[in-house]
């Protein structure tokens, strides 16, 4: 019998939509978060750059959590859910200490990383529920 070499396989739902966050927050660390143009020139900074290098580090955490704390199978729970709480966490308020320190400039790449670590905090808060997959809700119909 082969075993299942896909790590992703088998993972909870709210895991699942946990690692998909922490992907597009990683993602947004790599985009620019300050667009300067002057003229015919041009300078954009990403999001590798003081506080940003701590929610780059969150957003890893986060993506990296479902695999190594705690059954694959099962929500978040105990200590696997305040470890996410504090990934996101951290990654938001990082995120948006440096938005306040540099109003100036500002471009996409910092709004997603907040918008993303907020969305993280509330679906592990529980006040942002994973959506049913659309099996649950052919079955409901019937």
């Amino acid at each position: 019998m082969a075993q299942n070499s896909n790590p992703i396989a088998g993972l909870h739902k709210a895991k699942m939509y946990s690692l998909i966050l922490a992907v597009i927050g990683v993602i947004s660390c790599l985009l620019p978060w300050w667009s300067i143009n002057i003229g015919p020139f041009s300078q954009s900074i990403n999001g590798l750059h003081k506080l940003g290098i701590l929610t780059f580090i969150c957003f890893i955490g986060a993506a990296i959590l479902p695999f190594v704390v705690g059954d694959k199978t099962k929500a978040y729970e105990g200590q696997e859910k305040t470890f996410s709480l504090a990934c996101f966490g951290g990654a938001a308020g990082a995120a948006v200490i440096t938005l306040l320190a540099n109003m100036k400039y500002l471009s996409f790449g910092i709004f997603i990383a907040i918008a993303v670590a907020a969305l993280g905090l509330l679906l592990m808060l529980g006040m942002v529920k994973p959506p049913k997959s659309i099996d649950d809700k052919v079955d409901s119909l019937s």
